[in-house]
C-alpha cells in the first residue's frame, strides 16, 4: 500500500524542502507538487516527493486522521499504520549516523 504522509514545510532551498513529519525531519523534492509551497505549508509526502499541498482548511482534519490511524492501530497488524510508521522511520537517522 502506498500512502502520502502529511508534514509541515520548515525550509525551502530551490526544489528541495525540509519537512517535519510528527517530529521527524526529512528532505523532500518539490518537482511534482500540485501547487507552489511556502514555509509553513503542509504537504503530502510520497517516496521523497511532495505530491500535494494540503489546503490550510484541511490541515487539522488531515493531521487528526493520521493521529487516529496510528492510535487505533497501535500494536495491531494494520497495513496502513505500518506504512505510515515506515515512512516516519525512514526519516530517522540510524545508529552511527550523524545525529543518531
Amino acid at each position: 500500500m502506498c500512502l502520502g504522509v502529511p508534514g509541515k514545510v520548515i525550509a525551502i532551498d530551490g526544489l528541495k524542502a525540509t519537512v517535519d513529519f510528527f517530529g521527524v525531519q526529512r528532505e523532500l523534492r518539490l518537482d511534482i507538487v500540485d501547487q507552489p509551497v511556502q514555509v509553513g505549508d503542509y504537504v503530502l509526502n510520497h517516496v521523497g516527493y511532495a505530491i500535494r499541498r494540503i489546503p490550510p482548511e484541511e490541515v487539522g482534519e488531515t493531521l487528526a486522521l493520521f493521529d487516529q490511524i496510528l492510535r487505533e492501530a497501535a500494536g495491531a497488524e494494520d497495513l496502513m499504520a505500518a506504512d505510515v510508521r515506515g515512512e516516519l522511520a525512514a526519516g530517522k537517522p540510524g545508529p552511527g549516523s550523524a545525529g543518531g
